[in-house]
């Protein structure tokens, strides 16, 4: 907890067995509550958060990147959250920087704070393939200057929000797939949240995830459309459920198998 504020941390999961226990362990003891929602993985990524203590959700089926996050959010508000850290199991970004980036939320500076990669200058030491930097560095010049905003970069996969930004987005009109995270951004924006970043460094390994090149491809026209949905949602030339300047997250719990809930209090074991 920081200044009064109930920080819960989600862990959107899918195969992470390898990499779980490292990012939970080093997870600070500013954390008041942290939920895993496994998108049906094959390998033993639900016993081994079970055995951590975690708040477990079970998907019946792959919902995808997306689908996972809007059970991710669903959980954590209403397990009491005032502020939400997402970060990746995948143990690419530090989990040390939860409490300074909760930090900046907690204490009303920012709405979103995002863990930049490119912000410190270390991405392509710490293995980013050239062709993602590449990539990275184009599609937020792109953004920056259709949206107006003046980001390090929209792609990371740690942010940390507050309740109500959470609860002003139409999060399960966004999609299930990779483009979710770029799209709750661009909504950010249009909603004039307050944005902050926070240097990053990362890690690329062979346990760590990544989306291949087809997959980064395909995302990269989903940032596109966003972006250019966004702008003429904004102009007024466009009507869109996805981009509006208020409302409130209607996220549905169907998608998890009903006889897995486990919340309450629960030990987390750092040892």
């Amino acid at each position: 907890m920081i200044n009064g504020k109930r920080i819960v941390v989600v862990l959107p999961a899918y195969n992470a067995v390898k990499t779980l226990e490292a990012t939970v362990r080093e997870l600070p003891n500013t954390v008041d509550g942290i939920v895993l929602v496994d998108d049906h993985s094959s390998d033993g990524t639900v016993p081994l958060a079970r055995k951590l203590g975690l708040m477990v959700e079970v998907h019946n089926r792959n919902y995808g990147y997306g689908g996972n996050q809007k059970t991710c959010y669903a959980r954590a508000l209403a397990a009491g959250a005032d502020i939400v850290v997402m970060i990746h199991p995948d143990y690419q970004y530090s989990p040390l920087l939860v409490t300074p980036m909760a930090g900046m939320v907690a204490y009303g500076v920012y709405d979103l704070v995002l863990g930049s990669r490119i912000l410190g200058g270390t991405t392509l030491r710490g293995g980013m393939p050239l062709y993602k930097y590449a990539s990275n560095r184009v599609l937020t010049l792109f953004q920056n200057l259709l949206l107006g905003a003046k980001l390090s970069e929209y792609h990371t996969g740690f942010r940390a929000y507050t309740r109500e930004l959470l609860e002003a987005l139409p999060l399960e009109q966004n999609s299930d797939n990779f483009v979710f995270d770029n799209q709750l951004i661009a909504q950010a924006i249009l909603l004039k949240a307050r944005i902050g970043e926070i240097s990053c460094p990362t890690k690329y390994f062979p346990e760590a995830s990544s989306i291949n090149l087809l997959n980064s491809c395909v995302y990269g026209l989903g940032v596109i459309q966003t972006t250019l949905q966004c702008c003429l949602a904004r102009m007024g030339l466009m009507r869109s459920p996805l981009y509006r300047t208020a409302g409130v997250a209607s996220v549905g719990l169907s998608r998890c198998e009903p006889s897995v809930p486990s919340y309450g209090p629960q030990p987390v074991s750092r040892k």
